[in-house]
């Protein structure tokens, strides 16, 4: 392997480990802050109890989160300098903004964690929540405008290799930051959704039939199942983008090689690139074209119409459809168990829910690691798409692959401690005890 082949694998590395707890980070608070509100409108101590658990397990993976966002900002500069010397001044403002919006989040939270039923009116406290929630999707906002530009830049001119004429503004609010903002923020909330709804799964599982598990878990799939919906549709929106601005990105992913109307959406299969013939997929007639135009006669433009330098991996194919594959599959879960309480006919919470429920946890981080991978590597082979090549980019220094072992060390510690923290912060205390030893002020 190559320096630019080490580059990329940490800054793969990086960002696969980095995306876990940024996730986590992005959509706990708004679930904080729904259940904290139900417990003071319903007079409900379970809601309250759930705020306070999962504010105190939040904490441990913002201090991770920390870490490895720290470790993105140091790689962008060792690694791809070449990248920072041409836009550093562009995305600077972006990244400046990010930056403040956690240190905005940090201080909400650190007063909201330390004035739990220090306020006659518990409204004043629930209030905290907002600057937290505003300051974690702030911060998500201001970084994936960052990604954004990387597709589709725009905000500058070009004079003799040099970027001028630099407008930030215009650099962040690009034609892909809508779609991507806002697919970033719902994966977000969905995943949370499913990783919360997963624990009380998990307990009842285990033979913990007390009412806040069942409260927790009807909670995170109501929000499931809508956030699911907006995802999709959001998701939706990103494919017309795409075929709009970034047409051999969606090519690639749907093994579309000849521009034409009514285009197939191919899902599976195996490929020969050589002679770009398709075997043992599954074949939607005209899809494509209605998912790319909202036309069943639209036109998309095919692979081969980009000189092949410029293609993508077309391994991207398997990415995108088995993120879209556990997208379906985090909307049926949430509406088969609202469908069951609503019939009351069977129980809702009956084992077989109980494991789908568990099981969308951690398909839900995988269809977020698959979404960013397809989101990066379907931009390959550029860092600055028609600007500046990766190859370009990457440093010269040839100790890369001492450090990406270096790192993957850190993160190998920084894993387990995070997983063996949270485990003990609520093994020896279930909900039902805390319940009982805790007297919460509503």
């Amino acid at each position: 392997m190559g320096t630019v082949d080490w580059s990329r694998a940490l800054t793969e590395m990086t960002l696969a480990f980095h995306i876990l707890f940024a996730t986590v980070g992005v959509g706990v608070p708004l679930f904080i802050s729904l259940a904290e509100w139900l417990g003071i409108r319903k007079k409900d101590r379970h809601y309250s109890l759930m705020a306070r658990r999962w504010a105190r397990g939040f904490v441990i993976t913002v201090a991770v989160g920390v870490v490895t966002g720290t470790c993105i900002g140091l790689q962008l500069s060792l690694l791809w300098p070449e990248f920072m010397r041409l836009a550093g001044h562009i995305v600077s403002l972006p990244l400046f903004l990010e930056t403040f919006a956690f240190f905005f989040e940090a201080i909400f939270l650190g007063i909201y964690l330390y004035t739990w039923d220090r306020y006659s009116n518990p409204y004043l406290h629930w209030l905290l929540t907002l600057p937290v929630m505003i300051g974690s999707s702030g911060s998500a906002l201001f970084i994936t405008t960052v990604n954004a530009f990387m597709n589709t830049p725009q905000g500058f001119a070009v004079r003799e290799g040099k970027l001028t004429d630099i407008d930030p503004l215009a650099a962040m609010f690009n034609p892909a930051t809508p779609s991507k903002v806002l697919h970033v923020l719902f994966s977000a909330y969905l995943t949370v959704a499913f990783l919360l709804g997963m624990i009380a799964a998990f307990s009842m599982l285990r033979g913990r039939k007390d009412e806040y598990y069942r409260k927790s878990l009807r909670l995170n799939m109501t929000a499931a199942a809508i956030l699911a919906v907006a995802t999709i549709g959001i998701g939706d929106m990103s494919a017309q983008f795409l075929a709009k601005e970034q047409p051999e990105k969606l090519a690639a992913a749907e093994w579309h090689f000849d521009t034409g109307e009514r285009a197939s959406l191919i899902v599976g299969g195996r490929l020969n690139p050589v002679t770009q013939e398709i075997a043992g997929a599954l074949e939607i007639p005209w899809a494509l074209s209605l998912l790319a135009t909202h036309s069943l006669d639209g036109t998309v433009v095919g692979l081969n119409d980009f000189p092949r330098k410029d293609w993508p991996p077309l391994y991207v194919h398997y990415l995108f459809d088995a993120m879209v594959g556990i997208g379906f599959y985090l909307l049926a879960v949430p509406i088969l168990f609202l469908a069951l309480l609503i019939i009351k006919r069977w129980n809702a919470y009956n084992r077989f829910v109980l494991a789908c429920a568990l099981a969308g946890g951690p398909l839900a981080l995988l269809a977020i690691e698959l979404g960013w991978f397809y989101a990066e590597v379907g931009r390959q082979p550029w860092i600055i798409r028609g600007y500046l090549r990766v190859s370009d980019a990457a440093t010269t220094n040839s100790h890369v692959n001492l450090a990406f072992w270096l790192f993957a060390g850190l993160y190998a510690v920084l894993g387990v401690v995070c997983l063996f923290v949270l485990a003990r912060l609520f093994r020896n205390q279930p909900a039902e005890l805390e319940l009982e030893t805790r007297r919460i002020i509503l």
